[in-house]
Parts: C-alpha cells; sequence; structure tokens
C-alpha cells in the first residue's frame, strides 16, 4: 500500500487525508466533540473501510461467478465499550438478486474474507516514530 498522509487544519479538527495517488477525503470531529462535521469522524472512516471492503470482495466474487445480483448494500454499526475494553462492528449485508440459500452462505464467508475484516479480527500492531 501507498503512504497516506494527512494535515490538520489550524486549531480545527478538520483533517484533510491525501493518497499517494493525489485522492483526497476530510474528517473531522461531529459539532459536539468540537468539530464542524465537515467530513467523516475518524470511527466513521474506521467503518467505511469495513463496508466498502466488504463490498467490492463480493462483487469480484459474484462477478467471477456470474451470479445474477443487482445489487448490495451493507450497513455498518460500530460501537465502543471503553469499559470492557472492546469494539463490536454490526454488519447488515443485503443481496438484491436471484440467488440460492447456499450462495447466501458462501457470500457470508466471502464477505468475512475482505482484507479488512480479516486486518480487524487480527493481532494489529502500531509503530510511531515522531520527527
Amino acid at each position: 500500500m501507498d503512504t497516506i498522509a494527512a494535515k490538520i487544519d489550524t486549531r480545527l479538527y478538520r483533517t484533510e487525508i491525501k493518497s499517494a495517488s493525489d485522492n483526497i477525503i476530510i474528517a473531522d470531529e461531529p459539532q459536539e466533540m468540537g468539530g464542524k462535521n465537515l467530513g467523516f469522524s475518524p470511527t466513521e472512516l474506521l467503518a467505511s473501510s469495513l463496508a466498502s471492503c466488504t463490498l467490492i470482495t463480493l462483487r469480484m466474487y459474484i462477478n467471477r461467478k456470474q451470479w445474477e445480483v443487482s445489487e448490495i448494500n451493507i450497513k455498518i454499526d460500530f460501537e465502543r465499550d471503553a469499559d470492557r475494553n472492546v469494539s463490536l462492528f454490526t454488519r447488515k449485508i443485503e443481496v438484491i438478486g436471484e440467488i440460492e440459500e447456499t450462495q447466501r452462505q458462501r457470500l457470508e464467508t466471502i464477505a468475512n474474507s475482505c482484507p479488512i475484516h480479516k486486518i480487524l479480527t487480527h493481532s494489529i500492531e502500531i509503530k510511531t516514530t515522531l520527527i
């Protein structure tokens, strides 16, 4: 993966996030947290990564199998229990098309195999250097 760069506005929480390929997204905190709600919150970005990765992974698989699926919709809920130090993502996937129960079961397995799902369900190390 290419490096992601981020910079924050002076005295505000609005953050510009840029990929090496010049794609830009904006993150911010909601107003009740002192932000201006100008973009996704960091937790929304995290949930968005899981949603988009799942959708893309499912669509690739469905296309390869040439199944008749016209639409895939995903809703992600994220909760953080600080007391228990547990994070919970609830992912609801709606598949619209002509698929059988065995295909639905396979799609659930494929959803759990998307790269972001694997990252979030395995050990993560973060190395930080202040420069």
